[in-house]
């Protein structure tokens, strides 16, 4: 696994799920791919980086009040 190793993906490009899984397993970053929780189920399948955001904001279940998060969050599709 350690030849897929990767610190950084660009918009644009094609990544294999395994080369993002270990972009994620090695980066404090979010993936949101459009076919939801079968990302990983076939390490082979091909994903494009779509779209990059540099934050996003969440909702706090302990007091109601929205944050924005300060991390990259990364839009992959299947290709």
């Amino acid at each position: 696994m350690s030849q897929y190793r990767l610190s950084n993906v660009e918009v644009g490009k094609n990544y294999t799920a395994k080369e993002l899984d270990s972009f994620v397993s090695t980066t404090d970053v979010v993936l949101l791919a459009n076919n939801e929780s079968q990302l990983f189920t076939d390490p082979e399948r091909e994903y494009k980086v779509t779209d990059v955001f540099e934050g996003f904001f969440e909702h706090s279940s302990d007091n109601g009040e929205k944050y924005f998060r300060e991390k990259k969050a990364f839009v992959v599709e299947k290709v």
